[in-house]
């Protein structure tokens, strides 16, 4: 591969995964005003509970866009999968920003606006799998693992992108315009996004995917792969159990149990999540020199061992005891999140490729990973103990490393399982 053709297809393959998470991070940040737009006067924490379901109903739609956009990577090759991916996340994501809100509507309002955050989980079940699986096949032998840690470094940069914009608006508008008109320009500004993607989609070259003798690959997954989902889905349950402990609740859990302002514990989180960035970049790098298993092992260790005395630093008003104790484990996290996407797609078989890993890769992520605030926050209340969220990044390490034990070492392979 030329530089030149490197750069296409590490942009190809992750500026869908850039949206995506943008779009994450501007809905969250907006949450409380979408509440209001969108449904009926009530008090404010149902319209934000309201918000907030709507955006766990997307996320349930994980697996079944895995499946649909898998199917299609599969049967129909990975560019129409991968332009099919990024149009259901851009053009409802530019929808939103333009939808009326119940005043207008009335109940329309919020019904239009959940169909839309459906069609984007779909997008986003078959956007993160499709484009790992594209990214690792088209990279030379021996640089797998650091071309396929660029899909987890532009899922955080798509986070802290859309996090900046959001933040941007609103230091710049008046508390006023940014309630009426300021909150939908960043949603607006998703569809440039989904343009840039889509230009730079459509260059993709590649040959037909084979035919399977079993007919759709799907029914071939389910008939003979369902091996091969479940250990993609038991590898995952670490980093999807991890990511949303470590970037998502950990946010809540400050302010509850610490007592942390909300500005400095959103603060402490983007300095751990800058943190990630060179951290995946460097796994990805060393997998191809040390192999996948040993890093993977080693991150899960990291973090069943650290779990509750990391957790135990976070739990001190010290803001710098917290960012160390979130940055210690953020180094297992950032491993895991590195080395993923070259050890699913090395261990999957091409011609199901796409859709045996993104139905497991969803089901952990979408399903397990998107229940744990909430399991989180149930532990905290039913236990009466401040350190209980550790047992759940720990249950996903001890899942996970028993799982890594069915996995062989592939990064000195030379080519991919056909």
């Amino acid at each position: 591969m030329t530089p030149t053709s490197t750069r296409r297809i590490l942009a190809a393959g992750t500026i869908g995964n850039l949206l995506e998470w943008y779009d994450f991070a501007i809905y969250g940040y907006f949450a409380a005003t979408i509440g209001r737009v969108f449904f009926p006067a009530q008090s404010p924490v149902a319209q934000v509970l309201a918000a907030f379901g709507i955006f766990a109903l997307g996320y349930l739609m994980r697996p079944l866009g895995g499946m649909a956009v898998g199917h299609i990577g599969d049967r129909y090759g990975r560019r129409a999968a991968l332009t099919f991916s990024i149009a259901a996340m851009a053009v409802p994501t530019f929808l939103v920003g333009l939808l009326p809100g119940y005043d207008t509507l009335g109940m329309a309002a919020p019904i239009l606006l959940t169909f839309l955050r459906m069609i984007q989980g779909l997008s986003v079940g078959g956007e993160a799998t499709t484009s790992m699986v594209f990214l690792v096949e088209r990279a030379p032998p021996g640089r797998r693992g650091l071309v396929g840690s660029f899909c987890s470094l532009a899922a955080t940069g798509g986070f802290l992108l859309g996090s900046a914009v959001g933040a941007a608006f609103a230091a710049l508008l008046p508390a006023d315009a940014l309630a009426t008109w300021g909150w939908r320009v960043p949603f607006l500004l998703g569809l440039l996004l989904g343009v840039v993607g889509w230009w730079i989609r459509r260059v993709i070259v590649e040959d037909p995917p084979a035919r399977s003798d079993h007919g759709s690959p799907l029914i071939e997954t389910f008939r003979h792969h369902g091996r091969d989902v479940m250990r993609v889905a038991g590898i995952t349950i670490f980093n999807a159990v991890g990511f949303y402990l470590m970037f998502l609740y950990v946010v809540t859990w400050l302010q509850t149990v610490d007592g942390i302002a909300p500005a400095r514990a959103l603060e402490i989180n983007t300095v751990s999540m800058l943190f990630l960035l060179p951290v995946m970049l460097l796994s990805g790098w060393l997998s191809d020199r040390v192999g996948r298993r040993p890093l993977m092992l080693t991150a899960m260790v990291l973090g069943f061992v650290g779990a509750v005395p990391c957790l135990w630093l976070m739990h001190h008003p010290d803001p710098a005891l917290i960012l160390l104790g979130q940055l210690a484990l953020v180094v297992p996290a950032a491993i895991g999140l590195g080395v993923i996407p070259s050890l699913l797609t090395e261990a999957v078989a091409g011609r199901v490729r796409c859709t045996a890993v993104s139905l497991g890769y969803n089901i952990a992520f979408g399903v397990i990973g998107g229940l744990t605030p909430l399991t989180a926050a149930w532990l905290v209340a039913r236990t009466e103990m401040d350190l209980s969220p550790a047992w759940l990044f720990m249950a996903a390490a001890a899942i996970s490393i028993a799982t890594l034990l069915t996995f062989r070492e592939t990064s000195r392979d030379a080519t991919l399982p056909p």
